[in-house]
C-alpha cells in the first residue's frame, strides 16, 4: 500500500543524512549521490565525511554532534541556506549490549542521547521549514529491535523502540501538509556497531543491501522499510504472541 509519494527520481533532489560517516549511513549516501541527488553528510567525524565529500563531488559536509540541539539546528540552517530539502534521514545510532544484571548508567543515557534525543533535535530543527514548503520527506533509521523486549536489548532496544512510535506520530501529524514519512528496521547489517555482537546474527547483510532495500522502500512510497523480510518477517509474527508464548520462546531461541 503506498503511504508517502514515492520518490523514484533522485536526480536534481537535495538529501541530508545525519549520521553518514560510517555503515548504512555511508552506504546510503554512496547510493544517493549515484542515483544523482545531491547529498549533505553530517556525522561527528570530520574527517570521514570529508573524504566522502573528496569522492563524490557536489556533495557537502557538515559535522556535528547530534546530542548538541544548537550545533542542530546551526547545520539544519547551512543545509537548508543551499536551497530546500527533498528528504532528511537519521541515520545516527549507538549500539552496546547490555543487561539488567549489569546496568551501565553512563552509556544507557548515552543511548538515548543520541538515538532518540538526537532524532528529536533533528526534527526541531527542519520540520517548520518542509511544514512550509509543503513537500519534503522525514525518514528514522530505527530497527527489528524496538518491536520487542529482547535479551541484551536492555539499552538499544527501547531507543529503537521510541523511534517507530515517533514516526508513527510524525505521519499522523504531517501526511496531511503534504509531507512523507517513513521508519526503516533493519535487521542484522554487517556495520561497526554489529561487529561487537559475539552471537551469531541470521540473515546478515551488507550496508549496501540495506541501501538499496531502503531506496527500493521510498521509491514504493512505503512506511514501514523492513529488511531482509525472510528475517523480519519472522520477527514482525513475535509481535503478535501473548508474552506467556513470547518470553519462553526468546530463552530457548537466544539461550540467554
Amino acid at each position: 500500500m503506498i503511504l508517502n509519494p514515492p520518490i523514484r527520481d533522485w536526480r536534481g533532489r537535495r538529501v541530508w543524512l545525519v549520521g553518514a560517516s560510517t555503515g548504512i549511513g555511508r552506504a546510503l549516501a554512496d547510493k544517493l549521490h549515484g542515483l544523482g541527488a545531491t547529498v549533505i553528510v553530517s556525522a561527528r567525524k570530520a574527517a570521514e565525511l570529508n573524504a566522502f565529500v573528496a569522492e563524490h563531488p557536489g556533495s557537502l559536509a557538515l559535522p556535528l554532534d547530534v546530542t548538541d540541539a544548537t550545533a542542530v539546528q546551526a547545520a539544519a540552517a547551512s543545509a537548508l541556506q543551499g536551497g530546500p530539502l527533498d528528504l532528511v534521514c537519521y541515520c545516527a545510532g549507538h549500539y552496546q549490549a547490555m543487561r539488567a544484571t549489569a546496568i551501565d548508567l553512563d552509556d544507557l543515557l548515552r543511548h538515548q542521547r543520541i538515538n532518540t534525543e538526537g532524532a528529536l533535535h533533528l526534527l526541531h530543527a527542519v520540520t517548520p521549514a518542509l511544514l512550509a514548503r509543503g513537500q519534503g520527506h522525514l525518514s528514522l533509521v530505527s530497527s527489528v529491535a524496538g518491536f520487542r523486549g529482547l535479551p541484551q536489548s536492555l539499552a538499544y532496544g527501547p531507543t529503537k523502540a521510541a523511534l517507530i512510535h515517533l514516526a508513527e506520530a510524525l505521519y499522523l501529524d504531517l501526511h496531511p501538509h503534504g509531507l512523507g514519512v517513513s521508519v526503516i528496521n533493519p535487521g542484522f547489517v554487517a556495520t561497526p556497531l554489529t561487529a561487537q555482537n559475539t552471537f551469531a546474527m541470521p540473515a546478515l547483510i551488507t550496508p549496501a543491501q540495506a541501501a538499496d532495500a531502503i531506496v527500493a522502500g521510498w521509491a514504493q512510497g512505503a512506511f514501514d522499510i523492513h529488511f531482509p523480510k525472510r528475517f523480519t518477517r519472522v520477527m514482525k509474527l513475535l509481535r503478535l504472541l501473548p508474552y506467556r508464548l513470547y518470553f519462553p520462546l526468546v530463552r530457548r531461541a537466544t539461550g540467554l
